[in-house]
């Protein structure tokens, strides 16, 4: 117990001791001050500014920067949905797979153009390389980038500044943060094992008996799972994720993805105190979402260390729950990655959330439901301060103070697009297509678990679609049968189809509808004028008020999400402690 404690701990530790250094890199960025990558990346950006035809110094509107997003995720998305349609004669397929069911190629172009990474697939039966490579692999880094854009706009305007351009935040983002990392970070993984090839799969005897061959699938894994984890994508090359021996093969692999996914919201927050001029309450805001964290993964932990109370009955002792984790990792690594994934909206797993105590179920749940801790690539920052504009007004209300925020008036409009936000959209996403589905569950849900863990699979799949996630409870019916398996007669299904329409709808919602709102907020925020500071001013700085927007947090996610909780995994953990 002592040793998987300890490995958390470590891990936690370098996140933190990164944190001040690369958030004081991303504001150096943002804000154009000079940086070590200056003589090699400003020509690069200058031609790529000349090839689009963007004015650097052009600053545009919330509706303008929304725009800009829409149009352009748009084309990006229609462009990859026809290369996965037409995979089955472009290069780069060495296992001649066709293509997938329109659905399917539908799902996954919404899904990865949202930073989702929702995947009703087996990457390695479903997806030629040149489709990972070329369809997702660019998503992967222009989903991230928007959601990095965002985050910046937002902060922008909170802090008083106009939003700025999307197109230079969207280039910038993609050449000095992401793909600097990935290149060192993707030969790190090669180092430790993952491969990096364009050959085949390899056909080899089994050891069981050599008279019969199995194909083992390989391919460029390496370069596609270093941004999976860095941009909070998520959606891996195969079936099983980073749970895959060549995806994440080792415990230093493992530590290269933990931090990878929790390096950038981490650090935005720091971001967001230097463009604030205020440290001090990035620091609160950091230990904040850190309380929290650190208290998910301490109610997981004790579900997965104390195990399943019937096997250990039948044991005659206690053993931690070990169903579907790779041994490699154990209960410690597989707790920290399940509750990283889901705090970051990263998605990736290297063990199956399914099989996790309702403990677990319970946190991944409400990371999703908050998506606040630590929050999406970017969005989820935003989000993050929304919440604090919230705070602000219901603690100006209690004082009787006129709410404000870093100098400038919070009123109307700003808290009913907060609300909005936070109130309204996530749960439509999350509950109307869920009561759907229960409605018809023998028709449309495809459940392999009955009762609270079957409520609990459904809720969970709409929530990661929602909140931009992407991982999985399993053992739903939801995908359509593979390339091959249609090439050999099987017929695509209506379970299959029900699931990759609706969470393209909760996809589609829970990405573009928020940032619509967030953009609208910065500019709102940054078009009033500035107040004076005085003594009766309500600082927000402060540890008081810090825990005033804990408590506003947890509040109105219970009092939204509890209802879904208590019949799922808390209803669950009822169940095998009176079985």
């Amino acid at each position: 117990m002592l040793q998987g404690w300890l490995q958390i701990a470590l891990t936690l530790l370098i996140v933190v001791a990164i944190t001040p250094v690369f958030g004081r890199y991303m504001a150096r960025v943002y804000q154009e001050q000079r940086t070590v990558l200056d003589t090699i990346l400003n020509p690069v950006e200058r031609l790529i500014y000349v090839l689009i035809g963007v004015q650097t110094r052009e600053n545009m509107t919330g509706w303008q920067y929304a725009r800009a997003i829409l149009y352009s995720n748009f084309v990006m998305g229609l462009l990859v949905f026809l290369l996965i349609m037409n995979q089955g004669w472009l290069p780069l397929n060495p296992t001649n797979i066709g293509a997938p069911t329109w659905d399917t190629a539908l799902h996954t172009a919404i899904s990865f153009i949202t930073n989702t990474n929702q995947q009703h697939y087996s990457g390695e039966t479903y997806l030629s390389y040149g489709s990972q490579m070329f369809g997702l692999g660019y998503h992967m880094f222009t989903s991230a980038a928007t959601g990095l854009a965002v985050a910046i706009a937002f902060i922008r305007g909170l802090t008083g500044r106009p939003l700025g351009n999307f197109y230079v935040d969207l280039t910038r983002t993609i050449t000095r943060i992401l793909l600097p990392i990935c290149i060192v970070g993707g030969i790190a993984l090669m180092a430790a094992g993952v491969p990096e090839t364009l050959a085949g799969p390899i056909v080899l005897p089994t050891i069981e008996n050599p008279n019969i061959s199995q194909a083992i699938a390989r391919g460029p894994v390496a370069h596609y799972e270093i941004i999976k984890q860095l941009g909070e994508n998520g959606g891996g090359f195969f079936a099983i994720n980073s749970a895959h021996p060549f995806e994440n093969p080792n415990g230093f692999s493992n530590l290269i993805e933990i931090v990878a996914m929790l390096s950038i919201p981490t650090a935005l927050i720091y971001t967001y105190g230097l463009f604030a001029n205020n440290i001090k309450q990035a620091w609160l805001v950091y230990g904040m979402v850190g309380v929290i964290y650190l208290a998910f993964i301490i109610i997981t932990a004790i579900g997965e260390y104390n195990g399943n109370p019937d096997v250990n009955a039948l044991l005659g002792s206690i053993q931690p729950n070990l169903e579907g984790k790779e041994v490699r990792f154990g209960w410690a690594q597989s707790v920290l990655f399940a509750v990283s994934t889901t705090a970051t909206m990263c998605g990736a797993v290297n063990s199956l959330h399914d099989s996790f105590m309702p403990n677990g179920g319970f946190v991944t749940l409400s990371n999703m439901f908050l998506q606040i801790i630590w929050g999406g690539q970017g969005t989820g920052t935003a989000y993050l301060f929304a919440y604090l504009i919230l705070a602000v007004f219901v603690t100006g209300l209690m004082v009787g103070r006129t709410p404000e925020f870093l100098g400038r008036k919070i009123e109307k409009r700003e808290v009913v697009l907060a609300s909005f936000l936070i109130l309204l959209v996530h749960p439509i996403a999350i509950m109307i297509p869920s009561a759907i589905t229960l409605a018809f569950s023998e028709q449309l849900a495809g459940i392999s678990n009955p009762g609270f863990h079957g409520f609990a699979q459904v809720i969970y799949e709409y929530a990661s679609a929602a909140a931009n996630n992407g991982s999985g409870f399993e053992g739903l019916g939801d995908s359509q049968p593979s390339p091959l398996a249609i090439a050999s007669g099987a017929q695509p299904t209506i379970t299959g189809l029900w699931w990759n329409l609706s969470t393209s709808f909760s996809l589609l919602a829970g990405r573009y509808i928020p940032i619509i709102g967030l953009l609208f907020l910065a500019d709102s925020i940054c078009r009033k004028q500035q107040v004076p500071f005085t003594a009766g001013t309500l600082r927000t700085d402060t540890g008081l008020f810090t825990g005033v927007t804990a408590g506003v947090i947890l509040i109105l996610g219970a009092l939204t999400f509890f209802p879904l909780l208590a019949f799922g995994p808390i209803g669950e953990a009822f169940w095998i402690g009176n079985s």
